[in-house]
């Protein structure tokens, strides 16, 4: 690392160049990726909340299941309850409707979640958990109770009917929509009123069936709570479109790294000569090289995450953002993987130098 250190003070700006231009692609990667796991959230968070081993969602005649038209009649689910190695089904009803406080003309959309109290299986803090245990009851989840603005104890319009609310939660939604519990009558109810059929959305089974077989016998597909993301058609169409924008910014860093050390190593390629004439083993000057690409990675993403940390923090108080593992060092491990690719691919000049070139054999 001696002739990369003495480059990297010799020439200083062209490496604080290169450097700046790795820390501006490292914050625009991680703000798509925080805003990617903020949207995903406010997708599927309550989704990811049921409990069960699978989702069993209806089959359509043609195409992929999708949450928006699944319906599951009484029938369905007492197939399901008697198939051998299952141990329970429940039932969810999902509906989006529109709520309002009691006295206000303010309406939210709202997604109405039909759940019986407390289910097998219900995780602290999960969308179970906000489940009443009387119609004329619901539970709202955190974006819920602050979209409507009320609290425990206050009423609520939904669908012409008035409703109390009995618990406020964690902070769930489904298609972008805030959650709000209710029974399974109420639910139906409600889903009929808003011209549904009144019919179940979707069950969450757990146990060890013949996913397959039970499926096929009931016209119904069986899905894990991850997998079954996809039948959400908002959710694929905004994590694909970001995802494949934050694929073009990886390979923009390793494309941009790569040219920049393939010009710095060819401008040098007689000094390289030279360290061969020398002695200077073509590992060495390998190691030297990416070393050198190292560093200046290093300087870089550490740059950009640290304005992704501080940044990050002031847009989530206004954006669906998300600071995680997953959306900071996750990005930045992969930038740092391309960005080292890019600099072997420019490695050519070094492991070909002839040291002759150095002695003056061509003059």
């Amino acid at each position: 690392m001696f002739v990369a250190w003495r480059e990297l003070r010799y020439a200083r700006g062209r490496f604080l160049l290169i450097g700046a231009v790795v820390a501006l692609i490292t914050l625009l990667v991680g703000f798509l990726s925080g805003l990617t796991g903020g949207l995903a959230a406010q997708n599927v968070s309550a989704v990811l909340q049921l409990p069960g081993d699978r989702l069993v969602l209806q089959q359509p005649g043609a195409g992929e299941p999708r949450f928006a038209t699944s319906s599951l009649g009484e029938d369905v689910a007492a197939a399901w309850a008697e198939a051998d190695g299952v141990q329970t089904v429940t039932p969810v009803g999902i509906a989006p409707a529109r709520a309002s406080a009691a006295g206000s003309d303010d309406a939210s959309g709202v997604a109405l979640f039909g759940l019986p109290q407390g289910a097998s299986g219900t995780p602290s803090g999960s969308v179970l958990a906000l489940a009443p245990s009387r119609d004329n009851e619901v539970g709202l989840s955190a974006g819920a109770a602050e979209a409507l603005d009320v609290r425990t104890g206050d009423t609520i319009t939904i669908a012409g009917h008035d409703l109390t609310v009995v618990a406020a939660g964690e902070d769930l939604w489904y298609s972008h929509m805030p959650v709000i519990a209710m029974t399974p009558a109420a639910w139906r109810e409600a889903s009929m009123r808003l011209g549904g059929t009144g019919e179940a959305t979707v069950l969450a089974v757990t146990g060890d069936p013949d996913w397959e077989a039970v499926g096929a016998g009931t016209g119904t597909v069986a899905k894990s709570p991850a997998s079954s993301l996809t039948a959400l058609e908002a959710f694929r169409s905004e994590i694909g479109s970001l995802g494949m924008m934050i694929a073009m910014l990886f390979g923009i860093s390793a494309l941009v790294v790569g040219a920049f050390f393939t010009v710095w190593t060819m401008q040098r390629a007689g000094d390289v000569a030279v360290l061969k004439a020398i002695g200077a083993s073509t590992g060495s000057l390998v190691r030297d090289s990416l070393g050198q690409a190292l560093l200046v990675l290093a300087g870089g993403i550490g740059t950009g995450l640290l304005a992704v940390l501080g940044l990050g923090a002031l847009a989530g108080r206004a954006l669906p953002f998300v600071l995680s593992p997953l959306t900071t060092l996750a990005p930045a491990a992969v930038m740092a993987a391309l960005g080292l690719c890019g600099a072997a691919s420019a490695l050519r000049s070094i492991t070909r130098a002839d040291p002759l070139t150095a002695l003056g054999s061509t003059r």
